[in-house]
C-alpha cells in the first residue's frame, strides 16, 4: 500500500465511519502553519508538507493547511507563543525548543540514551506519554492542543574538524548542540550554542564554531557540512529518535467537530509512518556519498560513550531536582522503559 492509498484509507475511516451529514455540516478550517524546518529537508521538514497535502483528503475537504517556511510568518523560536495567543492557529516544531520555559519539553523531543522510535511511540500512544505531553502545556498555561506528527531515527553525533579520541579533546570546543545533549556537553567543557540549521555551515566555515550536530546524514548532506568538517561521529547518543509536533490553537481545536479532530489525529499518525520510513530509506546513500567526499565516519570509543552516559545521568538528577514536572515525566518514562526492556532484550537479535 503506498501513501496515497493510505491517505484514502484514512479518509474512509474518518469520514465514512460516521454519518455523512456530519462531515458536510462541518465548518471549513484553514490551518496557517509556520514551521521550524524547511520543507526541503527530508524527514525533518518534508513530513508537514506531506500532511498538508493529505489533510484535505482525510477531512473530506473541510480542512486545508497553508505551510509557511521558517521565518516567513513567524520565527521558529516564536511558534509556540504565536499558536497559544492565536496569532496563528497552528505550528510545526519540536518540543525541545521550549525547554527554556518548560524543562520537561525536552523529554518529548529527544532523550539522550533514550528510546528508539518504536519504543518512543509505544510510550506516547500506549503509555502515559500523550497525557503527560498535553498536561505539560496545560499546566504551563499554553492554549494549545499538541499532536506528535513526525518522528525520525538516530541522528549523527556531530561533525568535527579534528578527531575526538578522549575527553580532553572536547574541552574548549565551541559546538552547536541541541536539547538535553547540550547540557551533557557543557559539563564536559564544551561551549554550546543553539543556531538554526541554515546558519551552521557559515558558522563552521568562518570558525565561529568548531563542531556541530544537527540531524541525520541525508539532512546534513543538504546543508553541506561535509565540505567544512571531515569527521562525522556516530552513534547519536543524544538523539536516538526525535519527535516533532503539530500545535493547534486550542480554541481552533475546540471549534472543530469530532470528524475534523479525528482527521488531524489520524493524518498525524500516518505522517509519523511517512517520516520514519522516508528517513530510514535514505541514510545509507548519504553516508556513502559523504565517504566519497573524504568524510571519515567514526564510532565513539567505549570510553567516550561511557562518559556521555555517566554525565547524562548527572544531568538527569539536576533536572529532576530543579523541575517537578521534569521529574514526573522522567519517572513515568523510566518505568515504561524498565518494562519494555524485558521485551527488547529478548525479542530482538543482539547487536554486533
Amino acid at each position: 500500500m503506498n501513501f496515497k492509498t493510505l491517505a484514502i484509507a484514512c479518509s474512509l475511516a474518518v469520514t465514512l465511519g460516521t454519518t455523512s451529514t456530519a462531515s458536510f455540516a462541518a465548518g471549513k478550517v484553514l490551518l496557517k502553519t509556520p514551521i521550524a524546518f524547511g520543507t526541503h529537508l527530508p524527514a525533518l521538514g518534508s513530513p508537514i508538507k506531506w500532511f498538508s497535502e493529505h489533510i484535505p483528503i482525510t477531512s473530506g475537504g473541510t480542512i486545508k493547511m497553508k505551510v509557511y517556511e521558517p521565518g516567513k510568518l513567524v520565527n521558529p523560536a516564536e511558534i509556540l507563543d504565536a499558536v497559544s495567543t492565536g496569532k496563528v492557529n497552528s505550528g510545526y516544531s519540536t518540543a525541545g525548543y521550549w525547554q527554556g520555559s518548560m524543562p520537561a519539553a525536552a523529554l518529548f523531543s529527544a532523550v539522550p540514551f533514550g528510546p528508539e522510535a518504536g519504543e518512543y511511540m509505544a510510550w506516547l500512544y500506549f503509555g502515559n506519554g500523550l497525557e503527560l505531553y498535553q498536561g505539560m502545556y496545560d499546566e504551563a498555561g499554553y492554549n494549545v492542543k499538541v499532536l506528535p506528527c513526525a518522528i525520525i531515527s538516530p541522528e549523527t553525533s556531530g561533525w568535527f574538524k579534528k578527531p575526538i579520541e578522549s575527553p580532553e579533546d572536547l574541552k574548549g570546543l565551541n559546538m552547536r548542540f541541541f536539547g538535553l545533549g547540550a547540557s551533557v556537553m557543557e559539563k564536559l567543557g564544551v561551549g554550546t550554542v543553539q543556531i538554526p540549521g541554515g546558519e551552521i555551515f557559515g558558522a563552521l566555515e568562518k570558525g565561529a564554531i568548531d563542531a556541530s550536530e544537527f540531524s541525520q546524514p541525508a539532512i546534513d548532506q543538504r546543508l553541506g557540512f561535509h565540505k567544512v568538517a571531515k569527521y562525522n561521529y556516530f552513534p547519536g547518543w543524544h538523539q536516538q529518535s526525535t519527535v516533532f509536533e503539530l500545535l493547534v490553537n486550542k480554541d481552533t481545536w475546540n471549534e472543530m467537530d469530532e470528524n475534523q479532530q479525528k482527521a488531524i489525529e489520524t493524518t498525524c499518525m500516518a505522517t509519523m509512518t511517512y517520516s520514519i520510513a522516508e528517513g530510514e530509506a535514505m541514510q545509507y546513500s548519504a553516508m556513502q556519498t559523504a565517504q566519497d567526499n573524504g568524510v571519515q565516519i567514526r564510532y565513539w570509543n567505549e570510553e567516550m560513550l561511557d562518559l556521555f552516559e555517566y554525565t547524562w545521568l548527572e544531568v538527569v538528577e539536576e533536572k529532576k531536582e530543579a523541575d517537578p514536572y521534569f521529574a514526573k515525566v522522567w519517572a513515568d518514562l523510566s518505568q515504561f522503559r524498565e518494562g519494555y526492556a524485558l521485551w527488547e532484550q529478548n525479542g530482538f537479535l543482539p547487536r554486533d
